[in-house]
């Protein structure tokens, strides 16, 4: 099984995907979609839109686990944020990919078993799961492998 895992976000959407091969997850691809701060929302949306889809299309996985919109600070991401995470359902739906919701204290609470873990502990627990120190160096890119993880440990 093919799980894409996915942190969205309006400047940077990071994806992950790892396949289960008896019970243990394996990296196979990761990265993200970086889009231009310069740009009108609309088009940063089309460019998530049109990225994802060619990741959906390359990789065909199948299930997606993408992040919840839980609690924010900053006032001013949220709707950015809410606008991408509709772009990105909307893509998983195109293509009929089940898809599941996470938020990042569920994904904290799985993976290490705290819900209010750091980023530090997740990322290591991200590093036991995969059994590698190899990890990408963008903090979305990680978040959406940890968001993979906590549904493979879900339905395993």
């Amino acid at each position: 099984m093919k799980i894409l895992g996915i942190d969205p976000g309006m400047a940077i959407v990071g994806y992950g995907l790892i396949e289960v091969d008896n019970s243990k997850p394996i990296l196979k691809a990761s990265g993200s979609i970086q889009t231009n701060k310069d740009l009108s929302d609309s088009k940063r949306l089309l460019e998530i839109y049109n990225d994802l889809s060619t990741v959906v299309n390359k990789y065909k996985p199948d299930c997606a686990a993408v992040e919840n919109l839980f609690f924010f600070k900053n006032q001013k991401t949220v709707i950015p944020v809410a606008e991408a995470r509709g772009v990105i359902l909307t893509v998983l739906e195109q293509y009929d990919i089940p898809t599941f919701s996470y938020t990042p204290m569920e994904v904290k609470q799985v993976l290490t078993g705290y819900g209010r873990a750091e980023k530090k502990e997740v990322e290591q627990m991200v590093k036991i799961a995969l059994d590698s120190d190899n990890l990408p160096k963008l903090d979305d890119t990680v978040d959406a492998i940890a968001i993979a993880i906590c549904h493979h440990r879900n339905i395993f």
